[in-house]
C-alpha cells in the first residue's frame, strides 16, 4: 500500500509561504491527527522562522475544506470513537489544536477559499487574518445540520468576523453562504475568478511582506489583543508596540526611504 500525500504542503517563496491542504479526494478535512499535525506545526516553523512574513493558506482540489471527516464520524473511527467523556478529550488534544495555534500564529495569514468552506472548514477561514474567495466559494456553519455544535471555536470565531446576528443565523440554520454574499457580509474582503484566486491571494500576501517584519507580527498581535482589551489596555500596550518598533533599524529605513524618495529594503533588524 503507497503511503498518503502529505496532509499540508508547504511552499515557499521569497518571503512568502503557501499552505494547502492535500486531501482533495475526501474534501480536505482538518479533523484528521496528521492534518491537525501537519497545520501546528506550519504554525510554529513560521513563528520560528523571521524570514517567513506572510503565508496564503488554500486548498487542494475543488474545495477549500470540508471541515470533520463524515465518513469517519458516521463510523465512529477514530478520532470519533469512544464515550462522550473520551470524545471531549479527542476535540481538546485534536482539533481545537488549530484554533489555538493559528490564533497564536504570530505571520499574517491569507486564506484562498477556493471552494466549498463548511463547518471546521468555514472556521478555518475565519482563523485566518485576510480571506479571498473564488465565486465558487461557498461558506456554511453547517454543524447543527449533523446534529451537532462547533466543536473548534466557530461560535467564538465567527461572530468576531460578521457580527452577532448574521453568525447566529449561519449557525442556527446551517444554512450555506455564497460568494457575493459573504463579500456582502465582511466575511471575505474580495471575490474574484477561480483562475485569478491564488495570484490575488499571493499578491495580498507580497504586499503584507513587503513591510518591516517585525512591525508586521507586532501590528497583528496588537489587532489580536485589541478584540478583547479595554482602550486604555489597548493604550498601553500600543506605547509598549511602539516604542519596541520605533528603535529597529526597519524602522530607520522606512523613514530614510520616504524622505529619500527610494525604494527601502527590509532586514527584519
Amino acid at each position: 500500500m503507497s503511503a498518503p500525500p502529505d496532509a499540508l504542503i508547504v511552499e515557499r517563496r521569497g518571503h512568502v509561504e503557501t499552505w494547502t491542504l492535500n486531501r482533495p479526494d475526501q474534501r480536505n478535512p482538518v479533523s484528521d491527527p496528521d492534518v491537525v499535525d501537519a497545520l501546528v506545526a506550519a504554525v510554529e516553523h513560521a513563528n520560528a522562522d523571521p524570514d517567513v512574513r506572510a503565508v496564503v493558506l488554500t486548498g487542494a482540489g475543488p474545495a477549500f475544506s470540508a471541515g470533520g471527516n463524515v465518513k469517519d464520524m458516521a463510523a465512529r473511527r477514530p478520532p470519533f470513537d469512544g464515550d462522550a467523556v473520551t470524545l471531549r478529550e479527542r476535540y481538546r488534544q485534536g482539533i481545537q489544536r488549530i484554533p489555538r495555534a493559528m490564533y497564536a500564529c504570530d505571520v499574517p495569514v491569507v486564506a484562498a477559499v477556493n471552494g466549498p468552506a463548511v463547518g471546521a472548514g468555514c472556521d478555518l477561514a475565519c482563523m485566518c487574518d485576510l480571506r479571498i474567495a473564488s465565486v465558487d466559494a461557498v461558506f456554511a456553519e453547517s454543524f447543527v445540520r449533523l446534529g451537532l455544535v462547533p466543536g473548534d471555536g466557530g461560535a467564538w470565531l465567527l461572530q468576531r468576523v460578521v457580527g452577532p446576528a448574521r453568525a447566529a443565523e449561519m449557525t442556527l440554520t446551517g444554512d450555506p453562504v455564497d460568494a457575493p454574499t459573504a463579500l456582502q457580509w465582511g466575511l471575505v474582503s474580495r471575490v474574484v475568478d477561480p483562475a485569478d484566486l491564488l495570484t490575488t491571494a499571493h499578491d495580498l500576501a507580497d504586499r503584507v511582506a513587503a513591510n518591516p517584519p517585525r512591525t508586521v507580527r507586532l501590528a497583528k498581535k496588537l489587532l489580536r489583543e485589541a478584540a478583547h482589551q479595554s482602550l486604555d489596555s489597548v493604550l498601553e500596550l500600543s506605547a509598549a508596540y511602539q516604542a519596541i518598533a520605533q528603535r529597529t533599524a526597519d524602522h530607520e529605513e522606512a523613514l530614510a526611504g520616504m524622505l529619500e524618495r527610494r525604494e527601502t529594503t527590509y532586514t527584519g533588524e
